[in-house]
């Protein structure tokens, strides 16, 4: 089978760092052309130096990381999310300054190089953080939706409310315009929102399988996991924490561990109060097909079996 030829765009904090580590060792499902960097859960100076740290980690300096924008295009600057990801964005691994530097240019039109380098309909874009750098390149680029193969993107919420506010979910929030932008692009779009992601937790079971695997990259995936099942279990007496970013790679690699609909998704950008929200509408009615599919369950079991199985590559 020929492998995905794919751009991780991401805003490298904890749970980025296990997609990070799960789509460097997939050397041979997952064709990784960049990773790409945005401000999120940290600002992008830390972003930009955690990827560069889990690519060093996986010993991927093959793949090169640009370093995008640190706000969003319209709305006010991000806050962080430093409660969930540690002053680092890496929790408690220990982090360091990579040997291997940024490459050369901004996140954006590496993106649109690539993309537009390829043969239509190929490349696949992962978005596992704010979506400001893939609208950056649509709007730089109108040709680009037309020519990607899909995008994936961790983002939304439905049933389960939101983690930033009432409503929304942290990705989406920080820039909705860039969402909408992303979304109203017409490119085939899959999302995984908190109705999928909390599906999949990291119970002590499941971590300590993990760090028996004995890897350098299962340890660090240990080591970050099991500073996020701190956090839950000091916010919610629950230490079984989800794992979000992650499920957009193993989609990739095993779409059958997933269930997903068709639907028309709008994003709130007007209102402060429920700014970021996610609107959601199965009953498509007789427009034109939809290009969103919302993600509504996943395998967990097979999704952590997934996970193991990466983590233990050499």
């Amino acid at each position: 089978m020929a492998r995905i030829p794919l751009i991780l765009d991401c805003d490298a904090g904890v749970d980025d760092g296990v997609a990070l580590l799960m789509a460097f060792a997939a050397r041979e499902e997952i064709e990784l052309l960049a990773v790409t960097t945005v401000g999120g859960n940290v600002g992008l100076a830390l972003t930009s130096r955690n990827a560069r740290l889990v690519r060093q980690l996986a010993a991927r300096e093959d793949v090169p990381v640009y370093a995008g924008r640190d706000q969003a295009i319209l709305a006010p600057g991000v806050t962080g999310a430093r409660d969930f990801h540690g002053e680092t964005g890496l929790g408690r691994l220990e982090v360091f300054e990579p040997a291997a530097p940024l490459a050369d240019g901004h996140a954006a039109n590496a993106i649109v190089k690539m993309v537009m380098a390829r043969p239509e309909k190929t490349v696949t874009v992962a978005v596992i953080g704010p979506m400001t750098n893939l609208a950056l390149a649509m709007l730089l680029e109108p040709r680009l939706a037309g020519r990607l193969k899909q995008v994936v993107a961790m983002g939304g919420a439905r049933r389960e409310g939101g983690n930033i506010t009432a409503s929304a979910e942290f990705n989406i929030w920080a820039d909705p315009h860039a969402a909408q932008v992303v979304v109203a692009s017409g490119c085939p779009l899959v999302l995984m929102g908190l109705d999928a992601t909390f599906q999949v937790r990291t119970t002590a079971e499941r971590l300590q399988a993990i760090r028996a695997i004995g890897t350098p990259k299962a340890l660090a995936a240990a080591e970050l996991l099991g500073f996020t099942r701190g956090v839950y279990e000091r916010l919610t007496g629950d230490g079984d924490s989800p794992l979000h970013d992650p499920t957009t790679i193993a989609w990739l690699l095993r779409p059958d561990l997933f269930e997903t609909r068709f639907c028309r998704l709008e994003i709130e950008t007007r209102s402060e109060l429920t700014r970021g929200h996610t609107a959601v509408e199965f009953r498509l009615g007789d427009g034109p097909a939809p290009h969103v599919q919302w993600t509504t369950r996943v395998d967990a079991d097979g999704f952590h079996a997934l996970l193991r199985e990466l983590l233990a590559r050499p």
